[in-house]
C-alpha cells in the first residue's frame, strides 16, 4: 500500500453531488449522436425497450460491482483489488482499467475539442448562414489541418485537469453540480424547439414509432453493445467514484438513478435531433456526419439558427467534459495511491501525457502530418482479417472493442465469484440499514447474465457474427 493509506480521504459532499458526478460520467457524446441514429434505424421504441432491458439485466449489476468495490475499499481499481485480493494478480484488472482510461483520453479529448471549436465557429457567425456544401468542406478543411483540431484538444484537455486539479469536492463535484443541471436545461430547450417545427412529426415517428419488423440481429446486438457502453462501464471509473460516495447512500438507489438519467438523455437527444433534421427534409445519419454535417445545415435553415448551434455544440461539450473528468480522475488516482504522486503533479503529468498523445492522434488524421503516415494492426472482423488504420482509429479499436469489454467481464466474475458475501452484503445493505431481497437476483446477473451479454458484445465488435 501507498504512503496515501492513512491520509484523510476526499469524497462527495452530497447526494446530489454524487449522483451529478456519475451520471456526468456514463452521460457522453455517444448519447446524443449514436444512439438516437440506432434506435431510428432499428425499430424505434421496440429497440429502445430492448435497450432498456439489456440495461437492468447487464448495466445496472455490473456499476453496482463497480460501485461497491470502490465504496468498500474507499480505493480506486488498483489498490481497490490489493486491499480485496491481497497477494493476487487481479489487480491486473485495475491496471488494464488504467490503461484503457489513457487511450480513452487521448482520442476522446480530440473529438471533443472539435466541439468547442463550433460552439466557436457558430458563435463567431462562420457556421450558420453558409451553403450545404461550404459546411461540409469547412469540416474536412477543419480536420485535415494539422494544427487546429490540435489546439482545440489542448483546450479541451486543460478544462478537464482544471477541474480534476480541484479535487472530488473543489472540483469534480463542484462542476458537476453546475454542469449537469446546464446539459439538461439546454437539451430540454432543444427539444421543445424540435418538436414544434413543421414537419416535426416525421422525425418523431422515426425515432420512436415502434417497428418490431426492423429489430434484427444485427440490432439487438447493438443495443446490447450500447447498454454496456453508455454507462462507462469496464476501466473503473465507477470504481474511482464508488470510493467518494458515503456509506448512508443506497449504492442500488445511485445506479438506479444513473441509469435512468443516461437513457433520459439518449432519448431527449433523439427528440431534440430528428424532429429537426426532418423538418428540413435532411437525411438522418450517424455519428460524425449527423453532428458535424447534417445538423449544421438544419440550424443554418432554423430561424434563430445561431443561437441553437451554439447551444447544441455546447451541450455536446458539456457532455464531454463531464465524461473526461471522469476518465482523468482513474489515471490521477492511480498514480496518487500506488505511485506516491500529489495530486496535483499526477493531473499534470496526466494532463501532458494524454495531451500529447491526444495530439498524435489528431495528427494522425491529418494528410499533411507524417503521423497520418504511422498505421498499426486492428483485426477488421474474424473472417477479413487485420487492416492497417491510423493512430486515433488504432486507439478506438482497442479501447472499445477489447479493453472495456474484457474490463467489465473481469469486474463482474470477481465480484460474482470471488469477492466476500459478507463484504458484498454490508456494503449493498449500507451495514443492515437496507434489506437486499434482490440479492440473488444481482449476484446470479454477475455470474451468468453479465458474462454472457460481455462476451457476446466482445465477438460482435470483432465481427464474429457478420
Amino acid at each position: 500500500m501507498s504512503s496515501h493509506d492513512n491520509a484523510p480521504r476526499d469524497g462527495f459532499g452530497s447526494k446530489f453531488g454524487a449522483l451529478a458526478a456519475a451520471a456526468g460520467s456514463a452521460i457522453g457524446l455517444g448519447n446524443i449522436w449514436k444512439f438516437p441514429y440506432i434506435v431510428g434505424q432499428n425499430g424505434g421504441a421496440a429497440l429502445v425497450f430492448v435497450f432498456l432491458i439489456f440495461i437492468v439485466c447487464i448495466g445496472v449489476p455490473v456499476m453496482l460491482a463497480e460501485f461497491l468495490i470502490g465504496r468498500r475499499t474507499q480505493r480506486t481499481a488498483v489498490t481497490a483489488f490489493k486491499t480485496l485480493k491481497p497477494k493476487s494478480p487481479w489487480f491486473l484488472t485495475g491496471l488494464l482499467g488504467v490503461l484503457t482510461a489513457f487511450l480513452i483520453l487521448s482520442f476522446y479529448s480530440v473529438v471533443a475539442g472539435w466541439t468547442l471549436h463550433y460552439t466557436y465557429f457558430s458563435l463567431t457567425q462562420n457556421l450558420v448562414g453558409n451553403t450545404p456544401e461550404l459546411i461540409n468542406q469547412k469540416f474536412g478543411a477543419f480536420v485535415s489541418n494539422p494544427w487546429q483540431p490540435v489546439f482545440w484538444e489542448v483546450v479541451f484537455s486543460m478544462l478537464t485537469a482544471g477541474i480534476v486539479w480541484g479535487g472530488v469536492q473543489n472540483g469534480i463535484e463542484k462542476y458537476s453540480k453546475i454542469l449537469m443541471p446546464l446539459l439538461f436545461v439546454i437539451l430540454l430547450m432543444l427539444v421543445i424547439r424540435s418538436v414544434t417545427l413543421p414537419g416535426a412529426s416525421k422525425g418523431i415517428e422515426f425515432f420512436l414509432k415502434p417497428d418490431f419488423s426492423k429489430l434484427t440481429k444485427e440490432g439487438v446486438l447493438i443495443a446490447l453493445g450500447h447498454a454496456f457502453f453508455s454507462l462507462s462501464l469496464g476501466m473503473g471509473t465507477m470504481i474511482a467514484y464508488g470510493s467518494y460516495i458515503r456509506k448512508d447512500q443506497s449504492l442500488l438507489s445511485m445506479t438506479l438513478q444513473v441509469s435512468l438519467a443516461d437513457t433520459a438523455v439518449a432519448i431527449l437527444a433523439g427528440l431534440a435531433i430528428f424532429p429537426a433534421v426532418f423538418a428540413f427534409g435532411l437525411s438522418p445519419s450517424e455519428g460524425v456526419g449527423l453532428v458535424f454535417k447534417v445538423l449544421p445545415n438544419v440550424f443554418n435553415q432554423m430561424p434563430g439558427g445561431t443561437f441553437f448551434s451554439v447551444a447544441f455544440f455546447m451541450l455536446l461539450a458539456v457532455a464531454a467534459l463531464t465524461s473526461t473528468i471522469s476518465v482523468l480522475e482513474v489515471i490521477v488516482m492511480y498514480m496518487v495511491e500506488e505511485l506516491n504522486f500529489s495530486r496535483r503533479a499526477a493531473v499534470l503529468l496526466g494532463f501532458l501525457s494524454t495531451t500529447l498523445l491526444g495530439a498524435l492522434c489528431s495528427l494522425s488524421m491529418s494528410p499533411d502530418s507524417v503521423v497520418s503516415t504511422w498505421t498499426f494492426p486492428i483485426l477488421k472482423s474474424a473472417s477479413e482479417g487485420f487492416s492497417q488504420v491510423p493512430l486515433f482509429d488504432f486507439f478506438e479499436w482497442w479501447a472499445s472493442n477489447v479493453f472495456l469489454p474484457l474490463g467489465g467481464l473481469l469486474i463482474a466474475f470477481f465480484v460474482g465469484w470471488r469477492m466476500l458475501k459478507s463484504d458484498i452484503v454490508d456494503e449493498l445493505s449500507s451495514n443492515g440499514q437496507h434489506t437486499l431481497p434482490w440479492y440473488h437476483v444481482f449476484i446470479f446477473a454477475l455470474r451468468v447474465l453479465a458474462p454472457i451479454a460481455i462476451v457476446v458484445i466482445f465477438m460482435s465488435q470483432l465481427g464474429v457474427f457478420k
